[in-house]
Protein backbone atom coordinates (compact mmCIF):
# COMPACT_ATOMS: atom_id res chain seq x y z
CA UNK A 1 0.00 0.00 0.00
CA UNK A 2 2.47 2.79 0.96
CA UNK A 3 4.60 1.76 -2.13
CA UNK A 4 1.23 2.46 -3.91
CA UNK A 5 1.61 5.68 -2.57
CA UNK A 6 5.27 6.41 -3.39
CA UNK A 7 4.45 5.29 -7.03
CA UNK A 8 1.30 7.82 -7.00
CA UNK A 9 3.16 11.02 -5.74
CA UNK A 10 6.04 9.85 -7.95
CA UNK A 11 3.98 10.39 -11.43
CA UNK A 12 2.39 13.34 -10.29
CA UNK A 13 5.82 14.76 -11.00
CA UNK A 14 4.89 14.09 -14.93
CA UNK A 15 1.35 14.61 -15.14
CA UNK A 16 -0.39 17.58 -16.56
CA UNK A 17 -4.19 18.38 -16.39
CA UNK A 18 -7.01 18.41 -18.63
CA UNK A 19 -7.87 22.01 -19.54
CA UNK A 20 -3.85 22.61 -20.10
CA UNK A 21 -5.00 20.84 -23.60
CA UNK A 22 -8.66 21.16 -23.93
CA UNK A 23 -9.34 24.81 -23.42
CA UNK A 24 -13.12 23.93 -22.56
CA UNK A 25 -12.42 21.90 -19.68
CA UNK A 26 -13.24 23.19 -15.77
CA UNK A 27 -9.69 24.66 -14.62
CA UNK A 28 -8.11 22.08 -12.42
CA UNK A 29 -6.25 22.87 -8.82
CA UNK A 30 -3.72 21.34 -9.03
CA UNK A 31 -2.16 20.10 -5.63
CA UNK A 32 1.45 20.31 -6.69
CA UNK A 33 3.28 21.97 -9.35
CA UNK A 34 5.01 19.29 -12.07
CA UNK A 35 8.43 18.94 -11.68
CA UNK A 36 8.82 17.06 -15.57
CA UNK A 37 5.75 17.57 -17.08
CA UNK A 38 5.44 15.59 -20.29
CA UNK A 39 3.52 15.03 -23.55
CA UNK A 40 4.02 11.54 -24.61
CA UNK A 41 3.44 10.86 -28.63
CA UNK A 42 3.45 7.06 -29.44
CA UNK A 43 3.73 5.51 -32.76
CA UNK A 44 1.38 2.47 -32.22
CA UNK A 45 2.62 0.66 -35.25
CA UNK A 46 5.66 0.61 -34.12
CA UNK A 47 7.38 -2.37 -32.66
CA UNK A 48 4.52 -4.83 -34.04
CA UNK A 49 1.95 -5.12 -30.72
CA UNK A 50 4.64 -3.18 -28.72
CA UNK A 51 2.99 0.48 -29.71
CA UNK A 52 -0.79 -0.64 -28.69
CA UNK A 53 0.91 -1.82 -25.22
CA UNK A 54 2.72 1.02 -24.35
CA UNK A 55 0.28 3.40 -25.23
CA UNK A 56 -2.36 1.74 -22.92
CA UNK A 57 0.22 1.44 -19.82
CA UNK A 58 1.25 5.31 -20.47
CA UNK A 59 -2.52 6.48 -20.52
CA UNK A 60 -3.26 4.25 -16.75
CA UNK A 61 -0.26 5.90 -15.66
CA UNK A 62 -0.92 9.53 -16.57
CA UNK A 63 -3.86 11.96 -17.95
CA UNK A 64 -5.02 10.10 -21.05
CA UNK A 65 -5.18 13.53 -22.24
CA UNK A 66 -1.50 13.60 -22.27
CA UNK A 67 -0.77 10.88 -24.48
CA UNK A 68 -1.00 11.03 -28.26
CA UNK A 69 -1.17 8.05 -30.60
CA UNK A 70 0.56 9.38 -33.94
CA UNK A 71 -1.93 7.21 -36.09
CA UNK A 72 -5.22 9.69 -34.69
CA UNK A 73 -3.31 12.80 -34.55
CA UNK A 74 -0.38 14.52 -35.85
CA UNK A 75 1.74 16.35 -33.38
CA UNK A 76 2.04 19.59 -35.37
CA UNK A 77 -1.39 20.05 -34.41
CA UNK A 78 -1.29 18.90 -31.12
CA UNK A 79 1.56 21.00 -30.62
CA UNK A 80 0.40 23.95 -31.97
CA UNK A 81 -2.73 23.60 -29.79
CA UNK A 82 -1.16 23.02 -26.68
CA UNK A 83 1.14 26.34 -27.13
CA UNK A 84 -1.84 28.43 -28.27
CA UNK A 85 -4.05 27.28 -24.92
CA UNK A 86 -0.20 27.50 -22.54
CA UNK A 87 -0.17 31.20 -24.28
CA UNK A 88 -3.41 32.30 -23.54
CA UNK A 89 -3.44 30.45 -19.94
CA UNK A 90 -0.10 32.30 -19.14
CA UNK A 91 -1.52 35.92 -20.06
CA UNK A 92 -4.62 35.06 -17.73
CA UNK A 93 -1.73 34.62 -14.94
CA UNK A 94 -1.76 30.79 -14.64
CA UNK A 95 1.38 29.52 -12.82
CA UNK A 96 0.88 25.89 -13.36
CA UNK A 97 0.38 26.70 -17.48
CA UNK A 98 3.38 28.96 -16.84
CA UNK A 99 5.77 25.99 -15.25
CA UNK A 100 4.57 23.63 -17.74
CA UNK A 101 5.41 25.82 -20.37
CA UNK A 102 8.73 26.24 -18.93
CA UNK A 103 9.54 22.71 -17.84
CA UNK A 104 7.44 20.84 -20.67
CA UNK A 105 9.78 17.41 -21.67
CA UNK A 106 8.28 15.47 -24.96
CA UNK A 107 8.49 11.73 -24.98
CA UNK A 108 8.39 9.87 -28.68
CA UNK A 109 8.05 6.28 -28.97
CA UNK A 110 8.80 5.15 -32.64
CA UNK A 111 11.60 4.26 -34.76
CA UNK A 112 13.94 6.73 -36.09
CA UNK A 113 11.82 8.31 -38.52
CA UNK A 114 8.86 9.28 -36.17
CA UNK A 115 11.21 10.47 -33.96
CA UNK A 116 12.50 12.83 -36.83
CA UNK A 117 9.16 13.42 -37.68
CA UNK A 118 8.28 14.99 -34.06
CA UNK A 119 12.04 16.77 -34.18
CA UNK A 120 11.05 18.48 -37.38
CA UNK A 121 7.60 19.75 -36.09
CA UNK A 122 9.52 21.24 -33.00
CA UNK A 123 11.73 22.76 -35.15
CA UNK A 124 9.03 24.70 -37.33
CA UNK A 125 7.53 26.32 -34.33
CA UNK A 126 10.63 28.45 -33.79
CA UNK A 127 9.55 28.76 -29.49
CA UNK A 128 11.97 30.70 -27.27
CA UNK A 129 11.96 28.06 -25.21
CA UNK A 130 12.18 24.38 -27.29
CA UNK A 131 11.09 21.60 -25.11
CA UNK A 132 13.64 19.06 -25.52
CA UNK A 133 12.82 15.18 -26.70
CA UNK A 134 13.67 12.11 -25.14
CA UNK A 135 12.66 8.84 -27.37
CA UNK A 136 12.05 5.55 -26.91
CA UNK A 137 13.32 2.84 -29.30
CA UNK A 138 10.67 1.00 -30.76
CA UNK A 139 12.15 0.90 -34.56
CA UNK A 140 14.84 -1.46 -36.23
CA UNK A 141 17.72 0.52 -36.41
CA UNK A 142 17.15 2.46 -33.00
CA UNK A 143 19.87 5.18 -34.23
CA UNK A 144 18.47 8.13 -32.14
CA UNK A 145 17.39 6.41 -28.83
CA UNK A 146 20.70 4.87 -28.78
CA UNK A 147 23.02 7.46 -29.53
CA UNK A 148 21.53 9.85 -26.51
CA UNK A 149 21.27 6.94 -24.10
CA UNK A 150 17.74 5.28 -24.25
CA UNK A 151 19.27 2.26 -25.62
CA UNK A 152 18.25 0.51 -28.81
CA UNK A 153 16.26 -2.88 -27.93
CA UNK A 154 12.17 -2.01 -27.97
CA UNK A 155 11.43 -1.55 -24.17
CA UNK A 156 9.24 -3.43 -21.59
CA UNK A 157 5.98 -2.21 -21.91
CA UNK A 158 4.42 -3.11 -18.31
CA UNK A 159 4.06 -0.44 -15.28
CA UNK A 160 7.65 -0.81 -13.69
CA UNK A 161 9.29 -0.47 -17.44
CA UNK A 162 7.36 2.44 -17.86
CA UNK A 163 7.89 4.34 -14.26
CA UNK A 164 11.29 3.48 -14.56
CA UNK A 165 11.72 5.02 -18.38
CA UNK A 166 9.72 8.24 -16.63
CA UNK A 167 12.48 8.55 -13.81
CA UNK A 168 15.26 8.24 -16.68
CA UNK A 169 13.52 10.98 -18.31
CA UNK A 170 13.38 13.82 -15.16
CA UNK A 171 16.97 12.97 -14.10
CA UNK A 172 17.79 13.27 -17.78
CA UNK A 173 20.31 16.36 -19.13
CA UNK A 174 19.55 18.79 -21.99
CA UNK A 175 22.21 18.18 -24.99
CA UNK A 176 21.84 20.27 -28.14
CA UNK A 177 21.51 18.06 -31.88
CA UNK A 178 22.27 20.03 -35.05
CA UNK A 179 19.46 20.17 -37.60
CA UNK A 180 20.22 19.10 -41.71
CA UNK A 181 18.13 20.72 -44.00
CA UNK A 182 17.71 18.65 -47.67
CA UNK A 183 16.02 20.46 -50.89
CA UNK A 184 16.14 18.23 -53.92
CA UNK A 185 15.25 19.87 -57.31
CA UNK A 186 14.97 18.29 -60.40
CA UNK A 187 14.51 20.42 -63.62
CA UNK A 188 13.75 19.29 -67.19
CA UNK A 189 11.33 20.18 -70.39
CA UNK A 190 7.70 20.34 -69.79
CA UNK A 191 7.00 17.00 -71.18
CA UNK A 192 9.39 15.11 -68.86
CA UNK A 193 8.83 11.57 -68.57
CA UNK A 194 9.94 11.48 -64.74
CA UNK A 195 7.12 11.96 -62.66
CA UNK A 196 7.48 12.72 -58.84
CA UNK A 197 6.46 10.61 -56.48
CA UNK A 198 3.36 10.65 -54.75
CA UNK A 199 3.58 12.15 -51.03
CA UNK A 200 2.48 9.14 -48.64
CA UNK A 201 5.38 7.58 -50.38
CA UNK A 202 7.95 9.89 -48.69
CA UNK A 203 9.45 10.26 -45.16
CA UNK A 204 7.25 12.49 -42.80
CA UNK A 205 10.11 15.31 -43.04
CA UNK A 206 10.55 15.50 -46.76
CA UNK A 207 7.75 17.32 -48.42
CA UNK A 208 7.37 17.15 -52.64
CA UNK A 209 5.83 20.36 -54.37
CA UNK A 210 4.38 21.00 -57.66
CA UNK A 211 5.95 21.48 -60.82
CA UNK A 212 5.80 24.89 -61.41
CA UNK A 213 7.46 26.85 -64.55
CA UNK A 214 9.83 28.74 -64.34
CA UNK A 215 9.62 32.98 -64.23
CA UNK A 216 10.23 33.35 -67.90
CA UNK A 217 6.96 32.32 -69.79
CA UNK A 218 9.34 31.28 -72.77
CA UNK A 219 11.17 29.09 -70.69
CA UNK A 220 10.19 25.70 -71.48
CA UNK A 221 11.56 23.91 -67.86
CA UNK A 222 10.02 23.28 -65.13
CA UNK A 223 11.17 22.59 -61.66
CA UNK A 224 10.12 20.01 -59.18
CA UNK A 225 11.12 20.47 -55.63
CA UNK A 226 11.47 18.58 -52.57
CA UNK A 227 12.51 19.85 -48.66
CA UNK A 228 12.83 18.48 -45.35
CA UNK A 229 15.01 17.93 -43.06
CA UNK A 230 17.00 15.30 -40.89
CA UNK A 231 18.79 15.11 -37.38
CA UNK A 232 20.76 11.68 -37.71
CA UNK A 233 21.78 10.96 -41.48
CA UNK A 234 21.16 10.90 -45.34
CA UNK A 235 22.49 8.24 -47.42
CA UNK A 236 22.33 7.20 -51.20
CA UNK A 237 23.09 3.81 -52.32
CA UNK A 238 22.91 -0.04 -51.98
CA UNK A 239 22.25 0.25 -48.37
CA UNK A 240 19.25 2.69 -48.83
CA UNK A 241 18.34 0.12 -51.83
CA UNK A 242 18.25 -2.60 -49.22
CA UNK A 243 16.46 -0.01 -46.67
CA UNK A 244 13.24 0.27 -49.28
CA UNK A 245 13.01 -3.40 -50.17
CA UNK A 246 12.40 -4.21 -46.60
CA UNK A 247 10.09 -1.53 -45.91
CA UNK A 248 7.86 -2.38 -48.70
CA UNK A 249 8.25 -5.89 -47.76
CA UNK A 250 6.79 -4.61 -44.42
CA UNK A 251 3.78 -2.69 -46.00
CA UNK A 252 2.70 -5.75 -47.86
CA UNK A 253 2.92 -7.94 -44.54
CA UNK A 254 2.67 -6.19 -41.49
CA UNK A 255 1.85 -9.28 -39.49
CA UNK A 256 5.16 -10.82 -40.36
CA UNK A 257 7.13 -7.77 -38.82
CA UNK A 258 6.11 -8.16 -35.24
CA UNK A 259 9.73 -9.02 -33.25
CA UNK A 260 12.89 -6.74 -33.86
CA UNK A 261 15.33 -9.91 -34.19
CA UNK A 262 13.13 -11.58 -36.93
CA UNK A 263 13.06 -8.12 -38.29
CA UNK A 264 16.56 -8.14 -38.31
CA UNK A 265 16.94 -11.50 -40.33
CA UNK A 266 14.82 -10.31 -42.74
CA UNK A 267 17.19 -6.97 -43.25
CA UNK A 268 19.94 -9.39 -43.60
CA UNK A 269 18.50 -11.43 -45.83
CA UNK A 270 16.82 -8.52 -48.08
CA UNK A 271 20.46 -7.51 -48.19
CA UNK A 272 21.72 -10.87 -49.62
CA UNK A 273 19.28 -10.78 -52.57
CA UNK A 274 19.60 -6.92 -53.09
CA UNK A 275 22.99 -7.45 -53.95
CA UNK A 276 24.41 -5.64 -51.25
CA UNK A 277 27.02 -8.33 -50.71
CA UNK A 278 27.81 -8.56 -54.37
CA UNK A 279 27.37 -6.14 -57.28
CA UNK A 280 24.06 -6.90 -58.73
CA UNK A 281 23.84 -7.95 -62.68
CA UNK A 282 20.20 -6.21 -62.94
CA UNK A 283 21.15 -3.21 -61.47
CA UNK A 284 24.45 -2.20 -62.91
CA UNK A 285 24.44 1.55 -62.01
CA UNK A 286 24.52 0.17 -58.01
CA UNK A 287 28.17 -0.87 -58.30
CA UNK A 288 29.26 3.17 -57.25
CA UNK A 289 28.33 6.00 -56.46
CA UNK A 290 30.49 7.66 -58.88
CA UNK A 291 28.41 6.40 -61.77
CA UNK A 292 25.77 8.15 -60.58
CA UNK A 293 26.61 12.02 -58.88
CA UNK A 294 29.08 14.40 -59.19
CA UNK A 295 29.26 15.59 -55.25
CA UNK A 296 30.48 18.55 -53.81
CA UNK A 297 31.17 19.93 -50.31
CA UNK A 298 32.10 23.37 -48.30
CA UNK A 299 33.97 23.60 -45.70
CA UNK A 300 34.52 26.16 -43.51
CA UNK A 301 37.05 27.95 -46.31
CA UNK A 302 33.01 28.76 -47.64
CA UNK A 303 34.15 27.78 -51.18
CA UNK A 304 32.78 24.40 -52.97
CA UNK A 305 35.21 21.52 -54.18
CA UNK A 306 34.57 18.38 -55.43
CA UNK A 307 34.59 15.39 -53.41
CA UNK A 308 36.81 12.29 -54.70
CA UNK A 309 35.02 9.11 -54.54
CA UNK A 310 36.56 5.62 -55.22
CA UNK A 311 35.02 3.62 -58.04
CA UNK A 312 34.08 0.66 -55.29
CA UNK A 313 31.90 3.16 -53.55
CA UNK A 314 28.41 1.51 -53.73
CA UNK A 315 26.77 3.76 -50.74
CA UNK A 316 27.71 7.05 -49.30
CA UNK A 317 26.26 8.14 -45.75
CA UNK A 318 26.17 12.22 -44.68
CA UNK A 319 26.05 11.18 -40.71
CA UNK A 320 25.56 13.44 -37.94
CA UNK A 321 25.21 11.03 -35.37
CA UNK A 322 28.19 8.12 -33.90
CA UNK A 323 25.81 5.74 -34.61
CA UNK A 324 24.36 3.52 -37.94
CA UNK A 325 22.32 1.06 -38.99
CA UNK A 326 21.33 -0.32 -35.41
CA UNK A 327 24.36 1.36 -33.32
CA UNK A 328 27.57 0.58 -35.34
CA UNK A 329 29.88 3.45 -35.85
CA UNK A 330 30.78 3.91 -39.74
CA UNK A 331 33.15 6.74 -38.75
CA UNK A 332 35.29 5.11 -36.27
CA UNK A 333 38.33 7.23 -34.31
CA UNK A 334 41.15 8.30 -37.08
CA UNK A 335 44.22 8.80 -35.95
CA UNK A 336 45.99 12.11 -35.52
CA UNK A 337 47.91 11.19 -38.31
CA UNK A 338 44.57 10.91 -41.03
CA UNK A 339 43.61 13.81 -39.20
CA UNK A 340 46.12 16.12 -40.17
CA UNK A 341 46.83 14.01 -43.40
CA UNK A 342 42.65 14.91 -44.64
CA UNK A 343 41.77 17.80 -42.87
CA UNK A 344 39.33 15.95 -40.03
CA UNK A 345 37.75 17.24 -37.15
CA UNK A 346 38.25 14.98 -34.20
CA UNK A 347 35.60 13.32 -32.61
CA UNK A 348 32.90 14.06 -34.81
CA UNK A 349 30.42 15.57 -32.49
CA UNK A 350 26.36 15.89 -32.84
CA UNK A 351 26.13 20.13 -32.55
CA UNK A 352 29.63 21.08 -33.79
CA UNK A 353 27.79 22.09 -37.93
CA UNK A 354 29.62 19.77 -39.65
CA UNK A 355 28.52 16.46 -41.25
CA UNK A 356 30.88 13.17 -41.45
CA UNK A 357 30.78 11.56 -45.19
CA UNK A 358 31.06 8.10 -45.27
CA UNK A 359 31.40 5.68 -47.79
CA UNK A 360 30.91 1.77 -48.03
CA UNK A 361 31.49 -0.92 -50.49
CA UNK A 362 29.30 -4.10 -50.19
CA UNK A 363 27.88 -5.77 -47.00
CA UNK A 364 31.19 -7.33 -46.42
CA UNK A 365 32.84 -3.67 -45.76
CA UNK A 366 29.81 -3.07 -43.63
CA UNK A 367 30.88 -5.79 -41.83
CA UNK A 368 34.44 -4.06 -40.27
CA UNK A 369 32.34 -2.32 -38.46
CA UNK A 370 31.73 -5.12 -35.74
CA UNK A 371 35.59 -4.89 -35.22
CA UNK A 372 36.79 -2.74 -32.44
CA UNK A 373 38.54 -0.53 -34.73
CA UNK A 374 36.31 -0.73 -37.84
CA UNK A 375 34.93 1.77 -39.88
CA UNK A 376 34.17 2.83 -43.36
CA UNK A 377 35.73 4.60 -46.04
CA UNK A 378 36.31 8.39 -44.55
CA UNK A 379 35.52 10.60 -47.26
CA UNK A 380 35.37 13.89 -45.31
CA UNK A 381 33.32 16.51 -42.90
CA UNK A 382 31.63 19.11 -44.44
CA UNK A 383 29.19 21.81 -43.64
CA UNK A 384 27.36 21.62 -46.92
CA UNK A 385 27.49 18.77 -49.46
CA UNK A 386 25.78 18.80 -53.13
CA UNK A 387 24.69 15.69 -55.20
CA UNK A 388 24.72 16.74 -59.03
CA UNK A 389 23.06 14.03 -60.35
CA UNK A 390 25.12 12.58 -64.15
CA UNK A 391 22.60 13.30 -66.81
CA UNK A 392 20.81 10.02 -67.99
CA UNK A 393 22.90 7.47 -65.38
CA UNK A 394 20.29 6.05 -64.31
CA UNK A 395 15.74 6.09 -64.28
CA UNK A 396 15.76 6.35 -60.52
CA UNK A 397 18.52 6.17 -56.76
CA UNK A 398 17.35 4.39 -53.47
CA UNK A 399 17.59 7.16 -50.81
CA UNK A 400 17.24 6.85 -47.18
CA UNK A 401 17.15 9.79 -44.48
CA UNK A 402 17.02 9.08 -40.87
CA UNK A 403 15.85 5.13 -41.60
CA UNK A 404 13.11 5.94 -43.90
CA UNK A 405 13.73 5.33 -47.68
CA UNK A 406 12.48 5.78 -51.04
CA UNK A 407 12.70 5.63 -54.18
CA UNK A 408 13.67 8.67 -56.12
CA UNK A 409 12.93 9.08 -59.83
CA UNK A 410 15.34 10.99 -62.31
CA UNK A 411 15.27 12.34 -65.61
CA UNK A 412 16.67 10.01 -68.13
CA UNK A 413 16.73 12.86 -70.63
CA UNK A 414 18.28 16.30 -70.06
CA UNK A 415 16.88 17.00 -67.03
CA UNK A 416 18.81 17.96 -63.94
CA UNK A 417 18.40 16.73 -60.56
CA UNK A 418 20.55 18.50 -57.43
CA UNK A 419 20.39 17.64 -53.50
CA UNK A 420 22.17 19.94 -51.55
CA UNK A 421 22.30 19.74 -47.90
CA UNK A 422 23.14 22.23 -45.73
CA UNK A 423 23.21 23.12 -41.59
CA UNK A 424 19.73 24.73 -39.95
CA UNK A 425 19.90 25.25 -36.68
CA UNK A 426 19.60 22.76 -33.81
CA UNK A 427 17.10 21.33 -31.87
CA UNK A 428 17.22 20.18 -27.85
CA UNK A 429 17.29 16.03 -26.76
CA UNK A 430 17.37 14.63 -23.33
CA UNK A 431 20.04 11.99 -22.82
CA UNK A 432 21.07 9.61 -20.39
CA UNK A 433 24.49 8.83 -18.62
CA UNK A 434 24.77 5.93 -21.49
CA UNK A 435 24.52 8.87 -24.00
CA UNK A 436 26.99 8.02 -26.77
CA UNK A 437 26.77 10.79 -28.58
CA UNK A 438 28.83 14.10 -27.55
CA UNK A 439 29.17 17.62 -27.87
CA UNK A 440 31.28 20.82 -28.53
CA UNK A 441 31.60 22.31 -24.85
CA UNK A 442 32.04 18.48 -22.92
CA UNK A 443 34.51 17.17 -25.69
CA UNK A 444 36.94 19.78 -26.51
CA UNK A 445 35.60 23.64 -25.17
CA UNK A 446 38.47 25.74 -28.13
CA UNK A 447 36.38 23.65 -30.82
CA UNK A 448 33.90 26.32 -32.56
CA UNK A 449 30.81 25.62 -34.20
CA UNK A 450 30.15 25.78 -37.50
CA UNK A 451 27.58 27.43 -39.13
CA UNK A 452 26.38 28.25 -42.63
CA UNK A 453 26.87 32.07 -41.60
CA UNK A 454 30.96 31.56 -42.56
CA UNK A 455 30.58 31.06 -45.66
CA UNK A 456 31.20 33.91 -48.56
CA UNK A 457 28.14 36.00 -49.43
CA UNK A 458 28.66 34.92 -52.93
CA UNK A 459 28.38 31.20 -52.33
CA UNK A 460 25.16 31.87 -50.45
CA UNK A 461 23.21 33.58 -53.51
CA UNK A 462 22.55 30.77 -55.35
CA UNK A 463 19.46 28.96 -56.22
CA UNK A 464 19.00 26.91 -52.85
CA UNK A 465 18.82 30.02 -50.80
CA UNK A 466 15.23 30.63 -50.87
CA UNK A 467 14.72 26.95 -49.64
CA UNK A 468 17.31 27.41 -46.87
CA UNK A 469 15.53 30.64 -45.75
CA UNK A 470 12.13 29.17 -45.48
CA UNK A 471 12.85 25.65 -44.25
CA UNK A 472 10.19 23.66 -42.52
CA UNK A 473 10.10 19.93 -42.07
CA UNK A 474 6.59 19.76 -40.45
CA UNK A 475 3.48 19.97 -42.95
CA UNK A 476 1.29 22.29 -41.68
CA UNK A 477 4.19 24.76 -40.80
CA UNK A 478 5.65 25.40 -44.65
CA UNK A 479 5.65 29.11 -45.04
CA UNK A 480 2.53 30.53 -46.52
CA UNK A 481 4.95 30.60 -50.40
CA UNK A 482 4.80 27.37 -50.54
CA UNK A 483 2.52 25.76 -53.37
CA UNK A 484 0.57 22.91 -52.32
CA UNK A 485 1.13 19.68 -51.99
CA UNK A 486 0.13 17.38 -54.37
Amino acid sequence: MENNVEKNNMLKEFYIPTYIFIPESPVEHASQIPTCPVVVFINTKSGGQLGRELIITYRKLLNHAQVFDLLDEAPDKVLHRLYSNLERLKHGGDTLASEVYRRLRLIVAGGDGTAGWLLGVVSDLKLVRPPPVATVPLGTGNNLPYSFGWGKKNPGTDHDSVISFLQLVRESREMNIDSWHIVMRMEGPKDSPCDPIAPPDLPHSLHAFRRVPKADPQDMEYSYTFRGGFWNYFSMGMDAQVSYAFHSERKLHPEKFKNQLSNQKTYLKLACTQGLFCTSLFHPMSRNIACLAKVKIMKKSGKWETMEIPQSIRSIVCLNLPSFSGGLNPWGTPSKRKQRKRDLVMPPLVDDGLLEIVGFKDAWHGLVLLSPKGHGTRLAQAHRVRFEFLRGATDHAYMRMDGEPWKQPLPTDDGKVVVEISHAGQVKMLATKDRIAKGIHESCPAISTVHPESSSRDDMNDDFEEERRNFGAALSFRYLGDVNKQ
